[in-house]
């Protein structure tokens, strides 16, 4: 007899929740969102409009259906099941935390603030739950399969993100390695020793964030991918030339069939996806990582 569905609601603590948590009363922290200008009527109002759509989707799950909720601090210890259906309600950057943590799950992106969000990945309101989650549990015929990148070290160790990860030393100070383009390490027409403040690879759904932003500062280079195009773009971030390290290879883009070697020639760097620095890959001196197409794909429900 096959396990009920089960929905996962995933969603992140309000500004609001947080600043009660700080500063301990609702006039507290008014009191110190005033001396800098702002009012915390607009913060609770946001924080009520978030909380009425968590409570709205978890309505709409089918009775027979189990439910579970996670936060987004407790994602890396949340252990995520074959037949689960992914709602994850709050903002777009909710949906990139999350996905690292998939397996071809079906995911539901309800925006809790139509209008201030993008609504790239959160795509839907609360009201469409109750149609969605059967479509979802039934297959998620049409779901966009959304390209993600993966980082894997020589010790297997692997990390997944849908929109970028970053290699480099963990507070964003010179990081030295050897790189690598399209072969395995070593190969002496594409290698280079670098020290830079590390290097992002992404994918077409983080082409308007960070990756967009680095590939207009580079001005020039490949066309950005499309968000379910298996093909990755990669920026060298303030690449340093010396007697001893060089600048020539810092952008590109990867096939799905290409990776981006690093070889740490520092005593610790790190790899993290999506801005989860707490969820990082520790890197030591000798270490190797490739980086390139992850395997899976993000299953959104369109």
């Amino acid at each position: 007899m096959s396990l009920a569905p089960r929905a996962v609601l995933v969603h992140r603590t309000t500004e609001y929740e947080e600043l009660i948590a700080r500063h301990g009363t609702h006039g507290q922290a008014a009191f110190f969102l005033s001396s800098r200008g702002r009012d915390i009527d607009e913060v609770a109002g946001r924080h009520r409009r978030a909380q009425r759509a968590l409570a709205d989707v978890a309505a709409a799950v089918p009775l027979r259906w189990r439910t579970a909720r996670v936060e987004r601090a407790d994602l890396d210890r949340f252990l995520f099941g074959p037949e689960d259906v992914v709602v994850v309600v709050g903002q777009d950057g909710l949906v990139a935390n999350a996905a690292k943590y998939l397996s071809g799950q079906p995911v539901v992106g309800v925006d809790t603030e139509p209008g201030r969000n993008p609504g790239v990945l959160v795509r839907h309101g609360a009201a469409d739950a109750a149609k969605l989650l059967p479509h979802a549990a039934a297959g998620a015929a049409g779901a966009d399969e959304l390209t993600m990148v993966e980082a894997v070290t020589d010790d297997g160790q692997r990390l997944c993100a849908l929109n970028e990860i970053y290699v480099g030393a963990a507070g964003h100070q010179t990081a030295r390695y050897r790189l690598s383009s399209g072969a395995a390490p070593g190969t002496p027409a594409d290698t280079e020793a670098q020290a830079s403040s590390g290097v992002v690879v992404g994918t077409g759904t983080g082409a308007t964030g960070w990756l967009g932003s680095l590939r207009r500062q580079a001005g020039d280079g490949p066309r950005p991918p499309q968000p379910h195009e298996a093909r990755l773009l990669w920026f060298v971030r303030e690449a340093w030339p010396s007697p001893t390290t060089g600048t020539s290879l810092v952008r590109g883009e990867l096939t799905e069939e290409q990776r981006l070697w690093l070889t740490v020639e520092s005593d610790h760097l790190v790899a993290f996806g999506d801005g989860m620095e707490g969820d990082a890959l520790g890197l030591g001196w000798g270490q190797s990582v490739r980086v390139g197409v992850a395997e899976g794909a993000l299953r959104l429900v369109g």
